[in-house]
């Protein structure tokens, strides 16, 4: 005996009929009554029945805390270890806590390696069926969100958002610095606690996120897909070429507002400020001199450990700083790229030029 098929029964809330109907206009207004609420559609009325609660607020199981409704006492069992903290489920591999077993089921795929969602036009395999729906928009194009602040389209709009608000819900505990994203966080507390959970298979270095691991490994293979459309000059990274594009547009974004000065990077708006502060922030523990740029007390340290990384390719002479390997260079070079405006005596040193023109001064001083 062929069970029948049983029939899917849609999300509706229908008022009960008379059971005589003497008028059609009756028959039609009553009809009007049947009001479809979502298109989820059921094969047993006892399902229909619960999930209506949803819409009618019949029987829901209320937060104390947040207020915060569920229409199943065990999804609010679930949702109140966000407000206690309470992680039941244990990754027997490293430790790490989960309120829920199938955000550990997921997470232990981290460690197997096992990716069950995958991509049928790339082969790309995701841990998450929800990672594998957001990786789809890559090949499509779609970006069904719309920014109405900036007008820009977006896969994933809430993040964005948080942009134009200055929303940063996740501060750091131990610097109290923000981050809009929660995985921002994750990955800026591993520069705390020194933490490098991916390692690089060829050299071993380690990296506090896996994204910084995949920029990594374009220095083994040597691939630069970003290029640039003016100079034909590849990069690895597409900040890196943005930062690129400056030399040929001239932009300098990031500006001084003390006395106006604009430069390409803000790392160099930065050091620029100390100029205007005084302040010092770079110290030599050896020494005790304090320096305004990082890269100063790199090129002041060699001082104390002799090191002398830039070398001559022809008599092998080792400098401490690229600019002195320069100017060593002219020797064999015979370069002399500094000349006297009075008798055209050319110079490999500026130092030089200067303390020449100074005898132009003298004899000019003698004359009168």
């Amino acid at each position: 005996m062929i069970k029948e098929e049983q029939e899917e029964l849609p999300c509706q809330q229908i008022k009960e009929e008379p059971g005589d109907l003497e008028h059609q206009e009756l028959k039609e207004e009553q009809e009007s009554q049947e009001m479809d609420i979502c298109d989820e559609t059921f094969t047993e009325n006892s399902l229909l029945a619960k999930h209506l609660k949803i819409h009618t607020d019949e029987g829901l199981f209320s937060c104390k805390i947040c207020g915060k409704t569920s229409s199943r006492k065990c999804h609010l069992d679930v949702h109140m270890r966000t407000h206690t903290g309470e992680k039941p489920f244990l990754c027997n591999l490293c430790g790490k806590g989960f309120s829920q077993k199938g955000h550990l089921t997921i997470h232990t795929r981290t460690h197997t390696g096992e990716r069950p969602f995958s991509c049928k036009i790339c082969e790309k395999g995701f841990i998450e069926k929800g990672l594998l729906t957001d990786h789809m928009s890559v090949h499509t194009g779609e970006r069904p969100f719309l920014c109405k602040v900036c007008g820009k389209d977006f896969h994933f709009l809430t993040e964005h958002m948080k942009i134009h608000t200055g929303d940063r819900p996740f501060p750091c505990k131990i610097c109290g610095k923000s981050f809009s994203r929660k995985s921002s966080l994750t990955v800026h507390v591993r520069t705390h606690v020194a933490e490098k959970p991916f390692s690089c298979e060829i050299c071993g270095k380690g990296f506090c996120a896996k994204a910084f691991l995949n920029l990594h490994m374009r220095v083994h293979t040597g691939d630069r897909p970003f290029s640039c459309v003016i100079c034909g000059k590849t990069y690895t990274q597409k900040s890196h070429l943005s930062v690129h594009l400056r030399t040929h547009t001239g932009d300098r974004p990031f500006s001084c507002t003390l006395c106006g000065k604009s430069f390409q990077y803000k790392l160099s708006l930065t050091e620029h400020m100390t100029i205007h502060t005084g302040e010092r922030p770079f110290l030599c523990k050896v020494c005790g001199k304090r320096f305004r740029e990082k890269c100063h007390l790199t090129v002041h340290m060699r001082i104390h450990t002799g090191e002398k990384p830039f070398s001559c390719n022809i008599c092998d002479k080792r400098f401490c700083k690229k600019c002195h390997l320069t100017v060593h260079m002219r020797i064999h070079t015979g370069e002399k790229p500094f000349s006297c405006n009075v008798c055209e005596k050319r110079f490999c040193k500026k130092c030089n030029l200067i303390l020449h023109m100074r005898n132009h001064a003298s004899e000019n001083s003698v004359s009168c």
